[in-house]
């Protein structure tokens, strides 16, 4: 009995190996496939990160020029207020714009309006790519007025 089976079971594995599948002349070509794409996947990968740090990078220059704006508007603010408010925002929040202390935060102060403007660059995931980053923020001086 145990002759049988073996018999039988060398008769299935014979018939297995007769049998072409298709792509069998391929052997090993999913590691190539790989070696290919895999480059393209990883530039793909840091260029999406790089969009999405020039993006917080945006972020935080508007809200830094928000915050300028905010400060500099009050009723009788002194001058220099709000570059001052923009100042402690960026120190505060990180690395995200990078060189925004070169020309520094500034503020545009007439008697109706304050517009304050923060420049940099984003941070750089990929090395040699750099983008800057102007946004710049408006709002109107608190003031009394006669009814």
């Amino acid at each position: 009995m145990r002759r049988h089976l073996s018999a039988g079971w060398c008769r299935v594995v014979a018939a297995t190996r007769r049998l072409r599948l298709p792509g069998d002349g391929e052997r090993g070509g999913n590691p190539v496939e790989l070696a290919v794409a895999l480059p393209a996947v990883l530039v793909m990968l840091f260029a999406s990160i790089q969009v999405a740090v020039v993006f917080v990078a945006r972020s935080t220059a508007l809200n830094a020029a928000q915050s300028a704006v905010n400060a500099q508007r009050l009723h009788q603010a002194p001058p220099g207020t709000g570059e001052d408010r923009a100042v402690k925002f960026l120190q505060a929040a990180g690395d995200w714009l990078v060189d925004w202390d070169d020309p520094g935060p500034s503020c545009t102060v007439t008697a109706t309006d304050v517009t304050c403007t923060v420049t940099g660059r984003s941070l750089s995931v990929v090395p040699g790519v750099s983008f800057s980053v102007r946004q710049t923020a408006h709002g109107t001086v608190e003031r009394w007025t006669a009814p």
